[in-house]
């Protein structure tokens, strides 16, 4: 399966274009928001949305926001694409209750109204012709998703957001500590190591024919924050979109990378091109951190694109390696 951002499945053509790890349900986490109580709040697009009470059945429409949702113990009622955020992300288990409303793309709005949602919690690229389809029958708060001159005070507020949705914004305060403290931790230690500024390059890839496409997560990208909050410099200096932080490039365009200290990151899931599709590719071999074996492939189920929890998992692997 091809790893798509949220935007790529509708930019894929253009340039465009995160320790515990912990999993465990929060669903016992009491409210803090009466039960009957209504909610207003501003989305991402300034709009001023009105609920009758916090949210208890939601539908999720991109997997970060699935995540966020489930990681403050509101299972969602519904989620875009089931089977594709089982697998690629495991920081929140979606329970096999969660109706699958169709691709992320285009999703079902029959199968989203039919599960009688509270609200619908979608992407901000989404707020085209999808928005005021859905908004006729339900609610629609819209995230940022992101926004890589500021990805993690964007992080915080998309949660906070969420989390004032479902009337769980003292479980929201208390992710977003353990989030700093993490990072703060991980900090501490590649810093007692001495590997403070050690480059790295994280990316992604996949095979379109015999050519393989590579996507490095540049300065600005979610993923990239996470690393250089614990220390490390991103080593990756080529054009990215301003939204995700992403690059694209060939494997020739990997030699600008000469530092021999450089780490190379990657998330992969059925296609890896790295083990695969470069296995046999000379200008690869060559790569810095080919020859020094620096090359580490991030858990599966590491969603590059997520909230609190995946931020966590992301940096526990990333320290994990570096402090090694």
């Amino acid at each position: 399966m091809r790893l798509l951002t949220p935007a790529a499945l509708v930019a894929t053509a253009a340039l465009l274009l995160s320790a515990c790890g912990t999993t465990e349900n929060t669903a016992a986490v009491p409210s803090e928001s009466a039960a009957s109580g209504p909610v207003t709040l501003t989305d991402a697009r300034g709009k001023a949305v009105t609920l009758k009470a916090p949210a208890k059945r939601v539908v999720a429409l991109e997997w970060g926001e699935a995540e966020m949702v489930a990681s403050l113990g509101v299972m969602p009622v519904g989620a875009a694409d089931v089977a594709g955020y089982n697998v690629w992300d495991k920081a929140a288990p979606l329970t096999a209750e969660v109706k699958d409303v169709g691709k992320r793309n285009e999703p079902s709005v029959d199968a989203i109204v039919g599960l009688n949602p509270d609200v619908v919690i979608m992407a901000e690229e989404r707020d085209s012709t999808l928005v005021p389809q859905i908004e006729k029958y339900v609610p629609v708060v819209v995230t940022k998703s992101s926004d890589a001159s500021r990805n993690f005070d964007r992080l915080r507020e998309d949660f906070k957001l969420i989390a004032k949705t479902v009337g769980k914004e003292a479980e929201a305060d208390k992710q977003l500590s353990e989030m700093d403290a993490k990072l703060a931790e991980g900090k501490k230690a590649v810093e007692a190591k001495g590997a403070a500024g050690t480059p790295f390059l994280m990316a992604d890839g996949y095979l379109e024919g015999s050519t393989v496409s590579i996507r490095p997560f540049g300065k600005g990208s979610l993923v990239s924050d996470t690393a250089e909050a614990v220390g490390l410099k991103n080593a990756w200096t080529g054009k990215v979109d301003p939204q995700w932080g992403l690059g694209q490039t060939d494997v020739e365009g990997l030699t600008t990378l000469t530092d021999p200290k450089t780490v190379l990151f990657y998330s992969a899931a059925e296609e890896d091109v790295f083990t695969t599709g470069l296995a046999q590719n000379a200008v690869y071999q060559r790569l810095p951190f080919v020859v020094s074996k620096k090359i580490h492939k991030l858990e599966a189920g590491t969603w590059t694109f997520g909230g609190p929890k995946s931020i966590i998992l992301t940096a526990d692997q990333i320290v994990k390696v570096i402090t090694a």
